[in-house]
Formats: structure tokens, C-alpha cells, sequence
């Protein structure tokens, strides 16, 4: 694996910075407290469970057992934490946080909990999901978790806010990838102020994914025909990309047409969508058409109409 370049390097310590001055972890005491970050993440450890062992606190924090020890020496004097030796292991002794300490845990998490709020009560709602997103993508890429499964996915119906929200995250992202100009965001827009205003809420439905509360992806529905539905707008984040959302997406997509008695499910998409083809194609879409068009500021686009059949 090539080393990391200098300037990404030089980035990141220069947000470790800028983040560590945002929270006070330089400060004296955490949240003006008496206690260091490292003993109050111990706090925390400890309040998550019932017992834990100095091995285990070691291990989970990331921090010398020695250092562990003594924080816990201290805290046991302070009367914040017990210490039991083990019923099964007598050379094992299980640490616990006392009434006291749990009642200097609350009020701590409390604390911080009101120090993030601040932080964020000038953050713009729209700036807020970017920082979900980019949060999220920062920690999948540091601890290597694009095989993960996506267990902690959820769909749900769109909400006010989710359609601007749809339509400003394809623009950006197609521009992006694609460079595809205004007049994609023109066609997104116009395709879900038709789907909002002539909405038929037995035969049409959207679908928005959510990963940890953040909107990672969505696609809709649409009545075509009696018999025929259209598929549209699959997206996904390119932070939750490669966890089977948009596979998920496509197959809630499929069984509602099917539920709903369409006999088929179509759809329009561009062969530079590599992926979503993928997609379509191992769900059962055939290609029955082609064709070339100047759109989005490119030139010699080529646009697929995919079927599947619902029988």
C-alpha cells in the first residue's frame, strides 16, 4: 500500500487541531472538569456495562494497562468505582461504577451532550446531513469498513424536506462524477414535483435509506400505466456505497410493483452508470433499448430503457 501523501497528512493534523481546540480536550480538565478525557472515556466505558476488567478497559481505550490502573486506583479512593475479585477467576478483579460514580457520569454526559449542541446550533440543517455524511465516511475509511454488512440501515417513507434534499445531493453528485450541468438538477426536480403532485398513494411509493439517522440513499415508484410501473431516481452516498443499499432499494422497489399487480417494472438510466447497471442486471432487468442524446452538457450520452417482468 503507497504511503499517504504529505498533504493529506498535513490535513489531517491540521483538523486534529482545529477539533481539539473546538471541544476543550487541550483544557485542564475535561468540560472544566477534574478529570482528563482518558479518565472520563473510562466513565463511559464503565457506565456502558455492568463490570469490566483492567484488561478489558486497556484494550477497549487504546491505553497503556498501567495507566489504566492507576486511573482506577484513583478512582476507587474518590469512592467513584468498585472493585470485586472475580467469582470464576480469583486472580481477576471486575471494576463497576459506584452510585456516586454513576451520578458524576450523568452529569458529565449531560455536559457534553449540551457542548455539542452549541457547537451546532449555528450549523444550517442541510450543512448538518453533510457532516453526518462526511463524520460517517471519515470513519469507514479509518477503520477499513467497506466489507461490513449494513446492519444499522433503515428505510422509511420520504419526510418534508427529503425531495430538496434528493434533488440538491443527485445535482451535486452527478456533477461530480459525471460533470453534468443544471440541466440534470432541472430533470430531477421536475420528475418529484410531478411524483409530490400527483402522488397515488395506492400504486406509487418512495423509499429513503438511513444510515445511523443520515439519508444515504432513496428511489421511488411511479405509476407509467395500469399494468406498467417506472423505477426512479436510484441513489446512493458515496459514504454507504458498497453495503447492498442500492441492491436493497432496487428489490423493495420490485416486490411493492409486484404487490401492487404491475405487470411490469421499467426504467430509464445512462450506460456511464456503471454500477446501477449492476444492479439492474442482477435483478432480472433486461435492455430492450438504446439510443444517443446531447443532455447535461455532455455530448453522446447513451440512454437505456431496462424491463423486468413481473409475471
Amino acid at each position: 500500500m503507497a504511503a499517504p501523501s504529505r498533504d493529506t497528512v498535513a490535513a489531517i493534523r491540521r483538523f486534529n487541531r482545529f477539533y481539539t481546540r473546538q471541544i476543550g480536550i487541550l483544557n485542564a480538565g475535561f468540560l472544566d472538569s477534574p478529570f482528563s478525557l482518558t479518565e472520563v472515556r473510562l466513565l463511559y466505558e464503565l457506565s456502558s456495562k455492568s463490570s469490566s476488567t483492567l484488561t478489558e478497559l486497556s484494550r477497549n481505550l487504546g491505553v497503556d494497562p498501567g495507566y489504566v490502573s492507576r486511573i482506577a486506583r484513583s478512582f476507587t479512593s474518590k469512592g467513584l468505582i468498585i472493585r470485586k475479585r472475580s467469582t470464576n477467576d480469583g486472580r481477576t478483579t471486575n471494576l463497576s461504577l459506584s452510585a456516586k460514580g454513576r451520578t458524576v457520569f450523568r452529569d458529565l454526559d449531560r455536559r457534553q451532550q449540551q457542548q455539542i449542541e452549541k457547537l451546532l446550533s449555528s450549523v444550517p440543517p442541510a450543512d448538518e446531513s453533510t457532516l453526518l455524511t462526511s463524520l460517517s465516511s471519515v470513519e469507514r475509511v479509518l477503520t477499513h469498513d467497506n466489507e461490513k454488512p449494513p446492519t444499522d440501515i433503515t428505510l422509511r417513507d420520504r419526510r418534508p424536506g427529503d425531495i430538496g434534499w434528493i434533488i440538491h445531493r443527485q445535482a451535486v453528485l452527478y456533477h461530480d462524477e459525471y460533470g453534468w450541468n443544471e440541466q440534470y438538477e432541472a430533470i430531477v426536480a421536475e420528475i418529484l414535483a410531478r411524483f409530490i403532485e400527483k402522488f397515488d398513494p395506492k400504486r406509487e411509493r418512495s423509499w429513503i435509506a438511513e444510515r445511523n439517522g443520515q439519508v444515504v440513499g432513496s428511489i421511488f415508484c411511479v405509476r407509467k400505466s395500469r399494468t406498467v410501473a417506472q423505477l426512479r431516481l436510484l441513489y446512493v452516498e458515496p459514504s454507504a456505497r458498497g453495503l447492498g443499499i442500492g441492491t436493497q432499494l432496487v428489490e423493495e422497489c420490485i416486490e411493492f410493483a409486484r404487490a401492487k399487480g404491475y405487470r411490469r417494472l421499467v426504467l430509464w438510466t445512462n450506460s456511464v452508470l456503471h454500477s446501477a447497471r449492476r444492479i439492474y442486471e442482477a435483478a432480472g432487468f433486461t435492455l430492450v433499448d438504446e439510443e444517443t442524446h446531447d443532455s447535461f452538457g455532455k455530448q453522446r450520452l447513451v440512454a437505456q430503457t431496462w424491463e423486468l417482468s413481473l409475471d
